[in-house]
């Protein structure tokens, strides 16, 4: 992981270890996705040799694990929280609540009927 972690990181927000690491594998899989999808590309191509599709596959499994869309879990952008996350603001939802009621979340508003 320390390989491809940048010695200043552009998050502007209560930074952990899990955080540090979620950013690292969001930037690298943004970096490799094009690449992982040109292999899978030729793999999946039947009118190539196979020795070609063979060697796609191989470099497609030598890739980094942090390459792998699967690697990514949505976590918290505030306390680092893996569980009980709101997507659409990827925050925890102690989080969203308490950004909700504050007024820090545009367009949510406290529901009454």
């Amino acid at each position: 992981m320390s390989q491809f972690r940048a010695k200043t990181l552009d998050i502007g927000c209560f930074v952990n270890k899990w955080i540090i690491r979620d950013h690292t594998k969001r930037k690298v899989f943004k970096e490799n996705e094009p690449e992982r999808q040109a292999l899978r590309y030729i793999i999946r191509n039947t009118t190539l040799p196979q020795r070609v599709r063979a060697q796609a596959q191989l470099q497609l499994s030598q890739m980094h694990c942090y390459t792998r869309p699967s690697q990514i879990k949505n976590r918290c952008i505030m306390g680092g929280k893996g569980r009980g996350i709101v997507t659409d603001f990827r925050m925890g939802r102690f989080q969203f609540r308490m950004n909700a009621l504050a007024g820090n979340l545009p367009g949510v508003r406290k529901a009454s009927w």
